[in-house]
């Protein structure tokens, strides 16, 4: 799986970082997404498949 995130669109929730903490952070001066793992485990596939979901700017994308 690889997560595409568009930092343009994000409004800054923190949703994702809440939801998948080691694929998702925030910057600190902004709060946009940072993705820490474009390309995750399958272990992580429900967390981010969450996260993506709840986003709600939907900067976050997930390619499968």
């Amino acid at each position: 799986m690889k997560v595409i995130a568009d930092i343009e669109v994000c409004v800054a929730a923190g949703v994702c970082a809440a939801i998948a903490p080691d694929v998702f952070d925030q910057d600190d001066e902004v709060g946009k997404v940072i993705l820490l793992d474009a390309n995750p485990g399958d272990d992580q596939l429900d967390a981010v498949r969450d996260a993506v979901l709840s986003c709600p700017s939907a900067a976050l994308r997930l390619v499968e």
